[in-house]
């Protein structure tokens, strides 16, 4: 239930915030609601019809905090704007999303992922932005074509993307040099099996596990490959070969327990505090950069950002938005969620506060304007990208309708071989009979 909050709550919260306290009475579980707003009206915003914003996403505790902040920023610059905010965790939030979606109740301004830009924005519930970057509602004169081409689908530029990201290791750099591991920058996954062993040598292992969703389409852009078909109707390669030779390697490294186990892993929270790099059992964690400063903050010890292995064949790293903002194709206020947009983007003072949590800023201008206001771990994760962007290529389109049930697939196969209920070439066949199927029924 949203709560209408007064002037006087909206500045109490900001307090709390900035304090480290609760975002909302239920924003400790991950998810809640609030809605903010100010009790005084300029002169300058008395002929301004009032609007209610709903604004929608994902995150931990601190995303939730600062985007209250900014919130309350952007509703002290524009006072007769009032914003009801809904978040939740990543797996709560697009269960809360769906029912929504299917009762043509989507927030005004929400959160998107690559993984559902496709699903949502074909089926025609994101709002075109081109009519609003075009009249300048949402100024992206600083912002590279190919940090917007990743929000388009069909052609259309349905989600606006809110920061770049690279995929990276976080590295515990004393572990590794304690193991008596030298890390080069150009390293392999020959490399990262005899490190593992080294690691294994001295009761610690290399990583809990490589995201399946992620590693494997990685892995296959190696190849020269890709997960799926230009097309979206089947996957991007024809043959087990790939499939089989990963996951012999993969299997290889948790049989020799390099990897956490299955059962352990499934018992994870999947916070930076419950992870095994930052509870000190492991020699890295595999994620995006944007996820560097929390695991770092976690850790509280000295870290690193590294490439992938792998990463220079085939120019295998790429730069993806971290996330989006898009606009609900039955929002009633579009033309102000694009002005919230534009101010998320753009805004230096917003953007103080962001400090590239969501991915290093799109606006060159803005990057440029918080170099001097970053710690040395966040300007860790803008040197990084800004390495990546002379060491990579483009990414792939964002994934087809049916690559969340994909995934859920490539997960559930690869744990039956990981049991031994079935042989990697048993799981290749599988995956790749279903996956087509899934790929091909979701494309007619």
């Amino acid at each position: 239930m949203r709560k209408a909050v007064t002037s006087f709550l909206a500045t109490a919260l900001l307090l709390t915030a900035c304090g480290g306290g609760g975002a909302s009475n239920n924003a400790s579980t991950g998810s809640g609601t609030s809605s903010t707003g100010t009790g005084t009206t300029p002169a300058a915003d008395a002929k301004k019809d009032p609007v209610t914003l709903r604004v929608a996403w994902w995150g931990g505790q601190s995303r939730h905090d600062y985007t209250l902040k900014v919130i309350e920023l952007y509703t002290k610059k524009n006072p007769h704007v009032k914003i009801e905010t809904e978040y939740a965790s990543f797996d709560d939030y697009w269960k809360k999303l769906a029912p929504q979606a299917a009762a043509n109740g989507l927030p005004d301004v929400f959160q998107m992922d690559i993984s559902y830009l496709t699903q949502y924005g074909g089926r025609g519930q994101l709002e075109d932005l081109e009519p609003y970057t075009k009249n300048g509602t949402i100024n992206v004169k600083d912002v590279s074509e190919n940090s917007l081409s990743g929000g388009k689908v069909d052609g259309k530029l349905v989600a606006m993307n809110l920061g770049s990201n690279v995929l990276g290791s976080t590295i515990d750099p004393q572990m590794l040099k304690d193991a008596g591991v030298t890390l080069k920058q150009d390293w392999t996954f020959a490399d990262f099996e005899e490190i593992a062993a080294k690691l294994k040598a001295k009761g610690k292992m290399i990583a809990a596990d490589l995201r399946h969703d992620v590693v494997f389409p990685f892995y296959l852009r190696g190849q020269g490959l890709h997960m799926y078909a230009a097309d979206g109707a089947s996957l991007g390669y024809a043959d087990d070969k790939p499939f089989i030779d990963y996951y012999t390697m993969y299997q290889k490294w948790y049989d020799a327990g390099y990897l956490l186990p299955l059962d352990k892993l499934a018992q994870k929270k999947g916070t930076p505090e419950d992870d095994e790099m930052v509870l000190g059992n492991a020699a890295s964690s595999n994620g995006w950069s944007n996820q560097y400063i929390l695991m770092a903050n976690a850790a509280k010890r000295p870290l690193d950002i590294h490439p992938y292995p792998n990463w220079s064949q085939n120019k295998a790293l790429f730069l993806k938005p971290s996330m989006y903002f898009s606009i609900a194709k039955s929002s009633k206020v579009k033309e102000e969620a694009a002005k919230f947009i534009d101010f998320f983007i753009n805004d230096i003072e917003a953007n103080k506060i962001i400090k590239g949590e969501r991915g290093v800023p799109v606006s060159s201008k803005v990057k440029e304007a918080l170099k001097p206001e970053l710690t040395p771990e966040q300007a860790k994760v803008f040197d990084y990208v800004s390495w990546a962007e002379q060491n990579s290529s483009q990414m792939d389109p964002p994934n087809p309708v049916g690559a969340v049930e994909v995934d859920k697939l490539l997960k559930d196969t690869v744990e039956q071989i990981l049991y031994k209920k079935l042989t990697v070439q048993e799981g290749a066949a599988k995956f790749r009979k279903e996956a087509n199927a899934i790929l091909a029924k979701n494309k007619k």
